[in-house]
């Protein structure tokens, strides 16, 4: 009897356990976060350790370039609230309550990306549903990135929700989940929902009053009713937080297309998605989704707006992979449904050929998979220095001797408040300070990307990805490190003890 409830359970939950155990490994391994989560992240600490007390929060001093909306950070706090509270109660450090606000934001993600999953088993069948969690499971940025509390990962979790409800032929379900990610969490969706709503209307499955923003008589109510609600509270719960009336996306819009100010972050080519992004992130999957559009008929409705989607991002000159990665569960049902295929005809013929090629791009996938895990779990410095800082570094009674003033590229990669410790430890990411007045601000310690700074002694350096190298032996590629943070202290606190030094 219960190796039958295992076996059902395994069936039911399997692949959940599977996908989930691989985004955990990647969260216990690598827990610290970039400049891009850096809103979201300090939100989630605030909301969890300062509660109501708003003029504590990190956003008023920092507020970065555009507002963001705090729903999403809500959300996941709410969901892990529980688990910071034993945390808190326990006095553990704050960095086990940020492995719970990705492990919790992780969580609702593949929910999501279940039941995306669940449709296509229902629609494409069990095979289809197993090369598509392999396809998945050995990828990087997929399962990487969704415990990574970006603005892109809140929306991708109602651009799986869309996708489930597009395979039910539930299309405005479908439409509904894209208008509320648009509106709340990246105003880009709207280049998914304009195909992909256009390609509907086209074929007869809904009609043009869904898309309206004014309430008629042929719309769904209930849909109007949403758009309302949506907007509503995320001007209700921004303006708040934000101390002022906004509505965070509308400005994120005016600023990126209407300004194009995000260019000034850096540009790529028109194809850059297309010959960089998609093959980095989908491996395995870029070719076989090509591939099964040819094969299977059906895809052709659900690829159109996808790639859609891809051609009309590409035309804004600066380019991420996070901003298209909602099309990489869909790109990867196609390369499913191409693998299936040929695991099917394996022995007739040329299949055997496709066959042998596609084993060879699943191990391939999982070795690139695992230089690129390496490479990241080396691209986060700042976060490393402040640790060894906090396990080194002589903690004393008087807070002044505790006080550790943190660089932009140090907060930039790795370093956040659940980094933080406890007094008498005290932190300082005040910016502009020149590298010669440093010394006549008290600080105890700095975390700083510059290897000398008068009136400091370099302690010891944290090294950090540079670039891949290609080898004539094995392993073929290797990683080469190069010193990124230093660590700095003034000189009392330098000659109390023999430190490593930088070389």
């Amino acid at each position: 009897m219960m190796d039958r409830k295992n076996s059902k359970f395994m069936e039911l939950y399997g692949y959940d356990l599977l996908l989930g155990s691989i985004a955990a490994f990647y969260v216990f391994l690598v827990p610290y976060t970039k400049v891009e989560e850096s809103f979201n992240v300090q939100a989630m600490h605030d909301i969890l350790y300062h509660q109501h007390h708003l003029e504590n929060y990190d956003h008023l001093e920092f507020p970065g370039v555009v507002p963001r909306t705090f729903i999403g950070s809500l959300l996941v706090s709410i969901l892990a609230f529980p688990a910071t509270s034993v945390i808190s109660w326990l006095h553990l450090p704050k960095i086990y309550s940020l492995y719970a606000v990705r492990l919790a934001l992780g969580f609702i993600i593949l929910l999501m990306l279940r039941f995306f999953r669940l449709q296509i088993k229902h629609k494409f069948g069990r095979q289809v549903e197993f090369f598509f969690v392999i396809l998945t499971a050995v990828q990087f940025h997929m399962l990487f990135y969704c415990t990574r509390p970006l603005p892109n990962i809140f929306a991708l979790g109602l651009v799986n929700l869309a996708y489930g409800y597009w395979l039910q032929e539930s299309f405005y379900g479908a439409l509904n989940s894209l208008i509320v990610a648009t509106l709340i969490f990246r105003c880009d969706i709207l280049l998914l929902l304009a195909p992909l709503g256009l390609e509907l209307l086209l074929v007869g499955n809904t009609s043009f009053s869904t898309f309206s923003f004014v309430p008629s008589l042929t719309a769904p109510i209930f849909a109007e009713i949403l758009k309302d609600i949506i907007t509503g509270l995320t001007m209700l719960v921004d303006s708040v937080m934000w101390r002022r009336l906004l509505w965070p996306e509308f400005e994120v819009l005016w600023f990126n297309s209407v300004l194009n100010r995000s260019s000034e972050w850096g540009t790529h080519p028109f194809h850059w998605y297309f010959t960089s992004a998609l093959p980095r992130s989908l491996l395995a999957a870029y070719p076989l989704s090509l591939l099964g559009v040819f094969i299977d008929r059906r895809l052709l409705p659900y690829m159109l707006p996808i790639w859609s989607f891809v051609i009309l991002y590409s035309k804004l000159p600066h380019k991420e992979l996070r901003f298209i990665i909602g099309v990489i569960p869909m790109l990867n049902l196609s390369a499913a449904t191409a693998a299936s295929r040929i695991f099917n005809n394996r022995k007739k013929g040329s299949w055997v050929f496709l066959y042998i090629g596609l084993l060879g791009l699943l191990l391939s996938s999982l070795g690139l998979t695992v230089v690129t895990f390496m490479a990241s779990y080396e691209n986060y410095p700042g976060g490393y220095a402040l640790q060894r800082l906090h396990l080194l570094g002589e903690v004393e009674s008087d807070q002044n001797k505790t006080w550790v003033h943190i660089d932009s590229f140090s907060a930039m990669n790795g370093v956040s408040r659940f980094c933080e410790n406890d007094s008498p430890w005290r932190y300082s990411k005040e910016e502009g300070i020149h590298l010669g007045e440093l010394s006549q601000r008290n600080f105890t310690y700095l975390l700083n990307e510059h290897k000398e700074i008068n009136g400091y002694k370099c302690l010891f350096a944290v090294d950090g990805f540079s670039r891949y190298q290609i080898r004539r032996d094995f392993p073929p590629i290797s990683l080469v490190k190069e010193p990124k943070v230093f660590i700095h202290g003034n000189k009392e606190m330098a000659n109390r003890r023999s430190w490593q030094g930088c070389l």
